[in-house]
């Protein structure tokens, strides 16, 4: 953009500018963030701003907009969830006492990946910023990530693509930090792609800050990305870091290892149709009371724990309380009381608390020794580390009820925040503005009685200070030289005096100062309770601890769940299993139970049955009570004997990758291939549908080979569904694969779901009465039935002459890695004529795979017409 004259202004807001490139720059003057340039021109249109221009006289006016200052984090947090940076550039000093141009300076910037999530409607998330370096020497990957909200921070090293695109994934992050031209191209790609922004950041000279949080660190290359993340925050937010807690390493083994795909499928945190929460296992468990307890609810499900000992710590716990109703509802009573201790203390360090936040702080902090109280009326030893953390902090408590008042403003820099009697000092300053104001009620009525104008008043305004106003109609009351004429309004004249303007000095000198005082005081106490930041971070873990085990408690009583056993083996045997999720929302009258019993003789469970009868609830219901057991709460079941999982595999639902490029079917193979390689005995293993993506054979195939190799090579418990009946055969040679099928019956040619798992393969397909539910036309289900019976009675004769003749059968086996195909007849070839001959090589030259069902079907129509004709 060309350049006219540059103001002194002008040329300061384009040196800030080239320090934020990548960032709109919220660039403040007086009581507004303006933005300039392309800035302004991209702003107003996602802001929905008016556009202007400054300089407009000149060749080249300069495009600008803004926003209030007093409303500028709804304008901050528009951009930000549209993945965009935000520079903000305050006024460092006083515009009345600078001496030329008032210095400004960035004093944060904003990230999608540093923004607090304050709102109501995300208390329960976290936000989650990453980091990620390479180390080509060992060619492995530092992974580090925090939530600058609630001071969590964590690392782990990682080896390949898939473990990194997993965690970033999981953890919804919308920002990862890397060092430039430090990772490998493929990574960068992949990232973004998932729309996540990439930041770069130089590594920092270490203080002490990033020496303490991360001292527990050992591995250097999770130690560089630590500090790059450290580095990354302290170049951003300008600020205090007191509130983030030191480096945690973490491994993925130590929890229940589940790709993002997994969790996708699953429906753990998230619905596949809406990507809301609702319809989700963490819909089902969330009676949490507490912000913080939401937030790990949600860790918890998205980690289940492998820990035998831990785990029976938490069902203990939930046992106590689901036996203890009463207590129980007292504890949820007293934290409906706790605000958000976590991200309290995250304002406290970062200094953006206010007076409100404390009185918040100070009656969360005062439900704790309930709480213990609560707890020990109940607890057992299951309960003596919570007990140990639940310690109450009655000295921030009294330091708050001291200082700060009940009902303070939001403002702290305003007044009315600190309480009389704290201070000496500040009561005098408040003292004399007191009698200042009765002194000036005094005046008021004393001028009203000498000028005899009872509407005369005493007020004030910010700009002209304390007045005497005097409506027009009533100036002719006024004695000669008595008033000093101040102000001209429409209807009235404002007016002072000598005695009045000695004591608006008085009285504004002791406002100021007290208000500059009571600042400091705020401050003061803020500092304190930031020396206690840890103290009220263990607090806030222990009580959101309480709080999941509690909500574990209150929903395993409502819908009926059990503690189950846990053993040592690889037995699964659970009885009158449910889905608890598709339980909850049809009813329990309506819910079907099954039992899932895999014993040490058993491993694979091939089910076979009509699609919509239930074989993938059937699934889901098992993956969905592993991880409630290993979360450490009930199952939903009659009685549940189970092992802990090291694993969970899953491929559930058709869906194409479209960031990728990837059909169906490949993302099938590369599911199917993930769980080949990774999956253990201990695992768990959910295929449904396997090979459907593919021509029949090759499907069948692959889907045989699959199976096959999953039970001799692996040996994890599998379910596998499939609409392939001809596996069902497996169970004769496979002696650790049991088949069973989901029940269905036919009632005066009406189909009937049973929704009940029952020994043995299923009898037969019943995909056209599926058809028929669906409401497809009765003439085209009726077409559907014909080509059915010709199918099904070619092949019976094709079978018979080839019994006869003792050919072989036909049939879809793996020899040495291939299938082989046997051609089904649709017509005896000693009774081919000429038309018959003509769609016959019509069939051959047919592209099936280019076709849709429905064009197939007519094609099958019009072909049974041109035979039937004379």
């Amino acid at each position: 953009m060309a350049k006219t004259e540059v103001t002194p202004m002008m040329e300061q807001y384009q040196k800030i500018k080239d320090q934020y490139p990548d960032a709109f720059l919220f660039y403040r003057l007086g009581d507004f963030y303006e933005m300039f340039n392309e800035d302004a021109i991209k702003g107003s249109q996602i802001l929905e701003l008016t556009l202007t221009n400054r300089n407009k006289s000149s060749k080249n006016p300069v495009p600008m907009c803004g926003v209030p200052h007093k409303a500028v984090q709804n304008y901050i947090d528009i951009l930000v969830d549209q993945g965009y940076k935000v520079a903000i550039c305050e006024q460092m000093e006083d515009p009345k006492l600078a001496k030329g141009m008032v210095k400004r300076e960035v004093i944060q910037l904003v990230t999608p990946g540093t923004q607090f999530q304050t709102g109501s409607q995300n208390a329960k998330d976290n936000n989650y910023l990453t980091a990620l370096t390479y180390d080509s020497g060992s060619q492995h990957y530092g992974f580090a990530y925090a939530d600058l909200s609630t001071g969590e921070l964590k690392a782990a090293d990682l080896s390949t693509t898939d473990e990194i695109v997993n965690e970033v994934v999981s953890l919804s992050s919308k920002e990862t930090v890397v060092l430039s031209d430090n990772l490998p191209t493929e990574i960068s790609e992949t990232l973004t792609k998932l729309g996540i922004l990439i930041s770069h950041q130089e590594i920092l000279p270490t203080n002490s800050a990033t020496s303490y949080l991360s001292q527990d660190i050992d591995n250097e290359v999770v130690k560089q990305v630590v500090k790059l993340l450290l580095s990354y925050i302290e170049t951003t937010q300008k600020r205090s870091l007191d509130h983030l807690k030191r480096a945690e390493m973490y491994e993925p083994s130590d929890f229940l290892e589940m790709d993002h795909n997994s969790q996708y499928n699953l429906e753990l945190v998230r619905n596949i149709r809406t990507g809301k929460k609702r319809g989700t296992l963490l819909w089902l468990l969330d009676q949490t009371k507490t912000a913080m307890g939401g937030r790990m609810l949600k860790q918890w499900i998205e980690r289940p724990l492998v820990n035998e000992a831990k785990i029976e710590q938490r069902q203990n716990i939930v046992e106590v309380l689901v036996d203890h109703f009463f207590e129980r509802n007292q504890l949820q009573d007293e934290l409906v009381s706790v605000y958000d201790l976590e991200r309290l203390s995250g304002r406290v360090a970062f200094g953006s608390v206010n007076g409100r936040d404390l009185i918040q702080l100070k009656s969360s902090l005062m439900q704790v020794p309930k709480v213990q109280y609560i707890l020990e009326q109940v607890a057992t030893s299951d309960f003596d580390d919570l007990l140990k953390e639940l310690v109450p902090l009655d000295n921030i408590v009294d330091l708050i009820d001291r200082a700060i008042a009940d009902e303070p403003p939001i403002s702290v820099t305003d007044g009315g925040v600190i309480k009389d009697g704290y201070n000496e000092q500040l009561d005098q300053y408040r003292d004399a503005t007191n009698n200042a104001q009765r002194w000036l009620a005094d005046l008021e009525a004393k001028e009203r009685q000498i000028t005899g104008i009872s509407t005369l008043k005493v007020g004030f305004n910010h700009v002209f200070g304390y007045y005497i106003e005097v409506t027009k109609s009533n100036l002719n009351k006024i004695p000669e030289n008595r008033y000093q004429r101040k102000q001209t309004l429409s209807n009235s004249e404002r007016f002072s005096t000598p005695e009045l303007k000695e004591k608006e000095t008085m009285i504004l000198e002791a406002q100021e100062q007290s208000k500059n005082l009571e600042y400091k005081l705020f401050v003061e106490v803020r500092d304190q309770i930031k020396a206690a930041i840890r103290d009220i971070q263990r607090l806030a873990d222990a009580i959101a601890v309480v709080d999941v085990l509690q909500s574990f408690a209150a929903v395993s009583e409502e819908y009926r769940f059990v503690k189950p056993t846990l053993i040592k083996g690889h037995e699964v045997d659970i009885i009158d299993g449910r889905h608890p999720v598709v339980e909850k929302v049809l009813g329990h009258q309506q819910y079907v139970p099954n039992d899932v019993q895999l014993d040490d003789d058993t491993n694979v469970l091939l089910i076979t049955g009509p699609n919509m009868s239930g074989k993938s609830t059937y699934m889901r219901q098992l993956a969905l009570t592993v991880i409630m057991n290993q979360i450490g709460c009930f199952v939903p079941a009659k009685s549940a004997k189970m092992p802990i999982f090291d694993q969970i595999f899953t491929r559930i639902g058709a869906a194409d990758d479209l960031i990728s490029g990837q059909s169906t079917f490949m993302v099938e193979m590369q599911e199917a291939d993930d769980a080949i390689k990774h999956a253990t005995p201990n695992s768990l293993i959910l295929f449904d549908e396997i090979g459907r993506g593919t021509a029949t054979y090759d499907g069948m195939a692959i889907a045989q080979a699959i199976i096959e190799y999953v039970h001799n090579n692996i040996g994890a418990k599998t379910l596998f569904s499939t609409h392939y009946h001809e596996l069902t055969v497996l169970d004769q040679t496979l002696k650790q694969l049991k088949n069973v099928h989901v029940g269905a019956t036919e009632a005066n040619g009406e189909l009937v779901f049973l929704h009940k798992i029952q020994m043995g393969p299923a009898d037969k397909s019943y995909g056209i009465h599926v058809a028929k539910l669906a409401g497809l036309p009765q003439t085209l289900l009726g077409r559907a039935e014909t080509i059915l019976d010709n199918l099904q009675n070619n092949d019976d004769q094709t079978l018979d002459a080839k019994a006869a003749t003792n050919e072989p059968q036909v049939e879809t086996s793996i020899n040495n890695g291939h299938a082989e195909e046997e051609q089904i007849s649709l017509f005896p070839m000693d009774q081919v004529d000429e038309k018959q001959a003509t769609v016959i090589n019509q069939i051959k030259q047919l592209d099936l795979m280019s076709k849709t069902p429905m064009e197939i079907m007519n094609q099958v129509y019009k072909w049974q017409q041109r035979i039937k004709k004379d």
